[in-house]
């Protein structure tokens, strides 16, 4: 008996999914709708950015592809992301639903509501405001005892993407949690700013020590977790939605993770409260918990509560982590296929912070002083966005892109990396030449991190630690392929989801010994 019915089940479930196809389409019979690309299989595609992009050549920079049961409408040019996300980005603010899991706190897939705007103005407050002060010497001296734990390795061939995940969680792990014992040492107070005495040579005496443990145990739950949410049996979810009625090991697997993800950040949170000083913000967590008193006292907007910093803390490690890391190694395995370009980098740090240097750092703010590794960075992003298809918006309500009608509910996908190649806007746009924004004004914006409401929270910090570390790395090492000579491949892996991940590589890292410029010979 239980056969039959399971069969009964399914065709109920065909007949539903049949009836709500039929009710999209009647609702959308007059309205003047982008091209239909044909076919069912696009999201099959090994390289969906660069397919997708494809289909310009035929349907023009705006079409719908068919997704599952739903048509949903691809951006492909800055043209058109800007038209939604910027000019229109009310109307294409939302999220669309995850069948598999509830949003409802949650800041980076969570629909648009006034709520949501108060959940994002506290955790970007927490981010730019309460930790403004600390960032750049906490990267900075995070990023020096990583070259330090790097020279140790000179020589050997690594894999130098696990050592920037590690580090990108590190400096997420300080940001947030800090260390409540040992901040308090320092002689300024418990956040760590430019004023204190410590800060320079003596920083590490200042900076608060992370255990070693946690950064490993919050790594180690941040990889699980990608990992199950990119398995196909996840995956599928969003493709055929009635499937989640049917058992799926895979949700069971990634509900389990998720439990010991919210068991860390709520242990976090709680020793937080117990130790919370009214006035002093020791970190990301004090500066969220100190806003939600403030609404309590009247004194802020909104009815938040200590579930939206849980979420927020959990997005600052999936969305801070592996995506910095995974642009510094796309960085890496560029300047390896390119050494004239890591030469006039090097050359361009040793005129500013070589042995003649008055400083041996440039501060961000001064960034623009190495011209050249800013252009390397932008150059990188464009080619190589860590979210490629950025995350994927929803309209609030009717609206239109280039004459297109769009209908409410209709989810949009902005092919960021599909404009960042658009070769009516990009002169040889899928080769790697970072000259090409050296000349000021003469390249459109590029979107990797998103634009309008929706932009990645975490922009200003990932663009400094690219900034700092990348200027550290090369300042100390000449980053050499292994002493096969093997390359790394400038190809995505074909089974990456959301995030455009780079295929395993090894890196030597030979120490640079800097001859001071006044005993340089000249060529």
């Amino acid at each position: 008996m239980v056969l039959p019915g399971l069969w009964l089940l399914l065709l109920l479930l065909l007949l539903l999914a049949g009836t709500c196809w039929l009710w999209g389409q009647w609702r959308v019979w007059n309205l003047h709708l982008p091209p239909l690309a044909p076919g069912f299989l696009h999201c099959l595609q090994p390289n969906l950015p660069i397919y997708l992009l494809g289909l310009t050549q035929k349907l023009g920079p705006i079409f719908r592809i068919r997704m599952g049961l739903q048509d949903v409408v691809v951006l492909n040019s800055n043209r058109a992301i800007e038209e939604a996300l910027i000019q229109k980005w009310v109307d294409f603010a939302g999220r669309p639903p995850i069948v598999y899991e509830n949003l409802d706190l949650d800041l980076s897939l969570g629909d648009y509501s006034l709520m949501w705007k108060a959940h994002k103005k506290l955790s970007r407050s927490a981010l730019i405001l309460g930790m403004r002060d600390s960032m750049e010497p906490m990267v900075e001296q995070l990023t020096q005892e990583f070259c330090k734990r790097m020279r140790v390795q000179a020589g050997t061939p690594m894999d130098i993407h696990k050592e920037f995940s590690l580090l990108t969680c590190s400096i997420i792990c300080f940001l947030t949690f800090g260390d409540k014992v040992k901040a308090a040492s320092c002689p300024s107070g418990p956040s760590l700013s430019p004023s204190c005495p410590l800060v320079g040579l003596e920083l590490k005496v200042c900076l608060p020590r992370q255990d070693d443990t946690l950064v490993h145990t919050v790594h180690a739950c941040v990889q699980d977790l990608l990992q199950a949410w990119n398995h196909w049996s996840v995956q599928i979810l969003d493709i055929i939605p009635f499937l989640r009625f049917l058992p799926n090991p895979g949700i069971w697997k990634l509900k389990q993770i998720q439990e010991t993800r919210d068991h860390i950040v709520k242990q976090q949170i709680n020793q937080h409260k117990d130790s919370l000083v009214a006035g002093q913000g020791r970190d990301m967590i004090d500066y969220m918990l100190q806003g939600l008193e403030q609404q309590r006292d009247g004194k802020g907007a909104g009815q938040l509560h200590e579930g939206h910093v849980h979420m927020s803390v959990v997005d600052f490690f999936i969305g801070g982590t592996e995506t910095t890391a995974t642009t510094l190694s796309w960085a890496v395995a560029f300047l390896l296929h390119h050494p004239e370009i890591q030469k006039r980098l090097q050359e361009e740090l040793d005129l500013r912070l070589g042995p003649n240097a008055p400083s041996s750092q440039i501060l961000y703010k001064n960034r623009m002083q190495l011209p050249l590794l800013m252009a390397t960075i932008t150059e990188v992003l464009r080619l190589r966005p860590v979210v490629p298809l950025a995350l994927p918006h929803r309209t609030t309500r009717a609206t239109s892109i280039s004459g297109y009608d769009i209908p409410k509910d209709t989810v949009i996908i902005p092919n960021i990396q599909g404009a960042n190649l658009d070769e009516m806007v990009w002169e040889m746009p899928s080769q790697f030449w970072p000259d090409r924004f050296l000349e000021s004004g003469k390249n459109p914006r590029t979107l990797s991190f998103g634009c309008g409401a929706r932009v990645c929270l975490g922009e200003s910090l990932a663009r400094l630690e690219l900034f700092v570390i990348l200027s550290r790395l090369l300042q100390a090492f000449t980053l050499l392929p292994p002493p096969d000579g093997t390359l790394p491949s400038l190809k995505p892996q074909s089974k990456a989801k959301v995030n455009l991940l780079i295929h395993p590589f090894k890196v030597q890292l030979q120490p640079r010994n800097l001859v001071p410029q006044d005993q340089r010979q000249n060529p």
